[in-house]
């Protein structure tokens, strides 16, 4: 801020010492209104909320309505969001894609489009225009809201065909854009003249070889690369990188420490010491599909044991991003709640979907939920008790007192006898399923309830 201050300060003082055209004039008052701007996105960039201290919001599902009006959508949502618990919100792929009006974004054509080039077939994109993005982040930061760019960087498409000479066939690999930045060709995909080819190509679209140093400086190295320019011109505050496996883990890495701002990967993979490899080599978050796989077999195939297995939280439930629902995946249908209940108050890092927060699930059930996940469970978990439709753990702690979470998938209540920390303490079901408010002997031990396909949530009155 002070830098940004001491050049706004320049600036004025050659104004008024330099006798000059009333072109420069103007040049200098956009100039100067560009800093304003600048120094005002930092302002409100510095008040947001910590974040993974509460619950991201993914803010768009497949197919959202075309017409251009989602981001006006979602700035009319995101104070409400953050006023229950929501600290981020994830947005779609937001440049020019090569169906233009019709792409949700994962066919990406030109980076630095918002929805301003009549190109593709559109000027805007399926979400809305450059000036509703940029009134919608603008918006997320008054709410305290940090901002998450999906990042599609594996391959890119819409391109015109030229000959590739390494193999002498056509592809589609020349992009023009009317951006007029990040012009692409046969050399800045798989094959050319230093790579072959990286860990893997996505529905035959030309892949991007990251090996290129022209690449690289396009996509964050460079002054003016696409890293730069959504952090520091559209004011996106972190990422989610879509589709990694198809480029190796140091790509991500540098990426994060050239720019910083969170970061999370879609390593698409049930195998949790996988996900642990893969976070690690890119030192990012990554999503937790081993979790979301064990709630799918937990929750639907009817055997709470499977809350027992591996899972990326339980390995680093620092670099865990939960989930029960995406644009990709809704699997967990009969036992979505219960799956909720899990995250909510489980380590990691959870998100919520659009359509279950907004549509399909119970809204103020839901909210109940993220206060608890913000307020009350904190600390290491110990699981208690589980068996085919039973499911008993204690989180154990430091910021507050902790919580027991009892999830039921059977159709009948459900009592329980379980080891507390709490000694000869009235305690209560922070989800309003259960009146009892039982005291806790002083061994610690007490008798908790739950109703039919439902959860409760305990902590001391």
């Amino acid at each position: 801020m002070k830098t940004l201050q001491k050049l706004s300060a320049l600036i004025v003082i050659l104004y008024l010492g330099v006798g000059c055209s009333s072109e420069k004039t103007e040049d200098q008052l956009k100039t100067q209104t560009e800093i304003n701007k600048k120094e005002e996105q930092v302002a409100a960039r510095s008040g947001l909320k910590p974040i993974g201290s509460g619950v991201m919001m993914q803010a768009f599902y497949w197919d959202v309505p075309a017409g251009g009006t989602w981001w006006q959508t979602v700035e009319s949502k995101v104070q409400d969001w953050s006023n229950a618990g929501i600290d981020a919100i994830w947005l779609p792929p937001a440049s020019k894609a090569q169906n233009g009006a019709f792409s949700m974004g994962y066919d990406p054509f030109d980076y630095y489009d918002f929805g301003q080039y009549n190109q593709m077939g559109s000027v805007e994109t399926r979400f809305g225009s450059k000036a509703e993005l940029q009134s919608l982040i603008t918006e997320a930061h008054t709410a305290q809201l940090s901002v998450i760019a999906d990042i599609v960087i594996n391959h890119n498409s819409g391109g015109d065909s030229e000959v590739n000479p390494f193999t002498g066939q056509s592809n589609w690999t020349d992009f023009n854009p009317l951006s007029g930045k990040f012009y692409r060709s046969y050399n800045d995909f798989h094959p050319n003249g230093i790579h072959n080819n990286d860990s893997g190509a996505f529905g035959g679209f030309p892949d991007l070889c990251h090996d290129q140093a022209y690449v690289q400086d396009w996509l964050w190295k460079g002054a003016e690369s696409v890293a730069k320019y959504y952090k520091n011109v559209m004011g996106f505050d972190g990422w989610r990188f879509d589709y990694v496996k198809g480029f190796e883990p140091w790509v991500v890495k540098d990426w994060k420490n050239e720019v910083g701002g969170f970061s999370v990967g879609e390593y698409w993979d049930g195998n949790a010491a996988t996900l642990d490899w893969w976070s690690g080599q890119a030192e990012v978050s990554a999503f937790d599909f081993a979790c979301y796989y064990r709630m799918k077999d937990a929750f639907e195939g009817n055997d709470l044991n499977r809350l027992n297995d591996d899972m990326l939280w339980k390995r680093n439930s620092m670099k865990a991003v939960t989930f029960v629902t995406n644009h990709d995946t809704d699997e967990i249908i009969n036992g979505k709640m219960l799956a909720y209940a899990y995250i909510l108050t489980h380590e990691g890092y959870p998100t919520i979907f659009y359509r279950d927060y907004e549509e399909w699930l119970n809204k103020e059930r839901l909210n109940n939920l993220i206060w608890i996940h913000n307020n009350l469970a904190s600390g290491s978990t110990s699981i208690l008790y589980t068996d085919n439709d039973e499911y008993i753990a204690k989180r154990n702690g430091y910021n507050s007192a902790g919580i027991v979470v009892y999830i039921n998938n059977s159709n009948s209540w459900q009592e329980r006898w379980v080891e507390t920390n709490w000694s000869n303490t009235t305690i209560k079901d922070y989800t309003g399923h259960s009146n009892w408010e039982p005291v806790t002997q002083s061994g610690k031990w007490v008798k908790i309830q739950v109703p039919p396909k439902s959860y409760s949530v305990w902590a001391p009155k």
